[in-house]
């Protein structure tokens, strides 16, 4: 990535960090260039950095190295000082407005996180205490919002799509705003824009105001993956575990799109918690759908789900190809069952409590060499056991593939190795073989893919 033309710049928040204490103010100014300040550091760059075709976080850091932020203390909160910023985010020296709301997202979402894990009162042991935090971090967000119905529909595929599945995505998300859903996605580019994209055109012809484009990302993703400008809410959650839970404790049904290593990640995670013997009779409308030249992609990824999880896993989701009317007016009818299901059981319509997530889906995989290798890979494990190693494994490709510690890895260790047993790995390799083949693994236009992986029978 060539050098960039930059800025330097003062902004103020707004919207965001406008009430923060003194100790809270005087702990960002104390930042220097500690932890705290690299994480924002790279986040803020990643933000200022929207719009650029890049998903490599290390490329992106390289390119800008003399970027600065510093933090000043103000009566009332924080400025700040951006030292050779990239320009395209500037309009006549004017920071855009949707890049300065996520800017300030970012730093309240990372001081939060910071301050609470400090805290003696929040308990990271136990199952419950990551869901309470989850819910704490999404709270102070102000993402939460009682007595609103169930209206909030998650859109999850890949960054690396082709142009007709991008428009198809638009057209699914323009049926969602028609019937007036609110669309959440990760945030940044192809999936992850086309649904909000198509939203925002369908809420403005129903003369919709205070629409919902709600963006969860995590540091080491939105380094890699801008924020798409559409997203008007932003919450940076500490980790990739938090980040799934927190889609499936705010999101009422869920859209899955074609995609690559991470959509994989996402819906074998979603599996795994709906296969749960305690979430047995819990409505969660899933979707599964593309344009027709999708269709293959989709039919692999079924085909994979039996093959290694069973049939019943395939009985949580629908597939519906090349009709976006369809897929909203289904995700509608589904959005009903989840109302009257959390109305008899007087559960919160802003946060799915009810759900059961085990611990092994919330504790942080960390995508060493080590730990790659020692995942257990058999058809011999519970289903849902079995779905979160496999989405381990997809969090360790994703890694490898985009995040700058998992570069870093594979530049100094090489290929991670995938073991397990053959009735799980066969089905494993082809399918990401078909996304190396199908070009799923990287934004269009990039050098020739070298997987990070090496798949061992």
């Amino acid at each position: 990535m060539p050098q960039r033309e930059v800025i330097n710049a003062s902004v103020s928040p707004k919207g965001s960090l406008e009430t923060l204490s003194q100790r809270e103010v005087q702990q960002l100014s104390e930042a220097g260039s500690g932890s705290l300040y690299t994480l924002f550091r790279q986040c803020a760059l990643a933000i200022l950095n929207t719009g650029a075709h890049v998903d490599n976080a290390k490329t992106i850091l390289e390119a800008y190295k003399d970027f600065e932020v510093r933090i000043h203390q103000q009566d009332r909160g924080v400025r700040l000082e951006l030292l050779n910023a990239p320009a395209d985010a500037f309009v006549d020296g004017e920071m855009i407005a949707s890049t300065r709301e996520m800017l300030f997202s970012a730093l309240r979402d990372i001081v939060y996180t910071e301050s609470e894990l400090a805290s003696q009162r929040i308990d990271l042991e136990s199952s419950q205490g990551i869901t309470d935090y989850v819910f704490h971090l999404l709270r102070n967000a102000r993402t939460l919002r009682p007595g609103v119905e169930p209206k909030m529909v998650v859109c999850w595929g890949g960054h690396s799509i082709s142009t007709e599945e991008y428009q198809y995505t638009k057209k699914v998300g323009h049926e969602l705003g028609l019937r007036k859903l609110d669309v959440c996605t990760g945030c940044g580019p192809g999936v992850m824009k086309g649904p909000m994209k198509g939203a925002t055109i369908a809420h403005a012809k129903q003369r919709m105001s205070g629409s919902r484009y709600l963006g969860l990302t995590e540091p080491g993703i939105i380094a890699a993956e801008a924020p798409n400008p559409i997203v008007n809410e932003l919450v940076i959650l500490p980790d990739i575990e938090k980040r799934l839970e927190a889609f499936v404790r705010v999101g009422h049904g869920i859209i899955i799109f074609p995609g690559g290593a991470g959509t994989a990640e996402e819906f074998l995670y979603l599996l795994g918690i709906l296969m749960h013997p305690d979430n047995r009779g819990l409505p969660f409308p899933v979707i599964l759908t593309g344009p027709k030249s999708a269709a293959p992609y989709l039919q692999q990824l079924h085909a994979f789900v039996r093959a290694t999880l069973g049939d019943e896993a395939q009985a949580h989701y629908q597939i519906i190809i090349d009709d976006p009317a369809e897929v909203s007016r289904q995700m509608v009818e589904g959005l009903k069952q989840v109302k009257q299901f959390r109305r008899e059981r007087n559960d919160a319509f802003h946060f799915n409590w009810l759900l059961k997530i085990e611990e092994g889906f919330q504790r942080p995989f960390d995508p060493t060499h080590e730990n790659m290798a020692g995942l257990k890979l058999s058809r011999a494990l519970p289903a849902h056991e079995l779905a979160a190693n496999l989405r381990r494994a997809f969090s360790g490709i994703v890694a490898g593939n985009v995040k700058d510690k998992g570069i870093r890895l594979i530049e100094e260790k090489g290929p991670y190795e995938i073991k397990g047993d053959s009735a799980v790995l066969e089905p494993l390799g082809h399918l990401l073989q078909a996304f190396v083949d199908q070009h799923r693994m990287k934004l269009p236009g990039g050098a020739e893919y070298v997987p990070c992986y090496r798949v061992v029978s």
